[in-house]
């Protein structure tokens, strides 16, 4: 599997306000999207979320956000290792992603950049 990257997420109450803090502070522009009842801006390495509670609340169960060159190559390469694989691989707005839980009972979303 090759990792490109690693993102954090961050729920946060005020979505506006939290852009401009981590706007400032990874001197990068905010990209905005949904993804169901929640909005998110991506900034520098950070997923700022806002929403329903009860659909952050699912959101907060997963450790961090994995970028890679190739989700179904990640597939096989979880299989392999004995993780668990919750959901996807699916489409998104920017690519494909899926989400699996690791022997050692994290989770983690992993996302490539390649139309689903």
């Amino acid at each position: 599997m090759n990792i490109l990257g690693t993102s954090l997420r961050v729920c946060v109450d005020d979505l506006d306000a939290a852009v401009a803090v981590y706007e400032r502070l990874t001197g990068a522009e905010a990209a905005r999207f949904q993804r169901g009842g929640v909005s998110v801006a991506a900034v520098g390495c950070f997923f700022l979320m806002s929403g329903p509670e009860r659909e952050l609340s699912i959101l907060r169960k997963i450790t961090a956000t994995i970028a890679v060159s190739d989700v179904d190559e990640s597939l096989a390469d979880l299989r392999a290792v004995g993780a668990q694989i919750i959901a996807g691989p699916v489409p998104t707005p920017i690519g494909r992603n899926l989400v699996a839980r690791h022997p050692d009972g994290l989770i983690f979303e992993y996302v490539d950049r390649k139309p689903g």
